[in-house]
């Protein structure tokens, strides 16, 4: 399988401050979760609430920022010819506050959306339960494979 190429957009420095090798940890998450097996170019921009939010409202038409967006590119060329898969973006504020709130490390929490964001420029929902159920249990065996605890329990382990 190849790996995908990712390029890190940090426009909020606050995810510096957190110590953390932060394009390491993007790198790794989206290595992880890419099950497209062909080549693929993916964007991950870390930002704040406030872009989320107007990105949120513009092509979502929900008018509240989210913890993650995920914007898949559906043309897919030939096997071989790289693709554009599609764009992460993530904000700051909403990590920080869930994985607090959550009792969960920002390390892990920032994973899990990577992951999450990488599962839906895939092709993967959580519209229908079986959907759901489909994609969380890849994201707690891709969690699982970087030594972090199942995101969707009570308090990570």
């Amino acid at each position: 399988m190849s790996k995908p190429s990712i390029s890190i957009r940090v426009q909020d420095h606050r995810f510096y401050g957190r110590r953390l090798p932060i394009r390491a940890l993007c790198q790794k998450a989206i290595e992880v979760a890419w099950l497209y097996q062909g080549v693929a170019e993916i964007s991950v921009v870390l930002t704040d609430n406030v872009t989320v939010h107007a990105l949120n409202r513009q092509y979502r038409g929900v008018d509240r920022p989210t913890n993650v967006l995920s914007f898949e590119n559906s043309l897919k060329p030939p096997k071989g010819i790289p693709w554009a898969a599609g764009d992460i973006i993530i904000a700051y504020e909403t990590v920080r506050d869930e994985a607090s709130a959550q009792k969960k490390t920002f390390a892990a929490h920032l994973t899990h959306l990577l992951i999450h964001g990488a599962l839906h420029l895939q092709g993967y929902d959580h519209l229908t339960d079986s959907q759901a159920e489909e994609m969380e249990s890849l994201e707690r065996d891709m969690m699982h494979r970087l030594g972090y605890a199942n995101p969707y329990s009570e308090k990570e382990g």
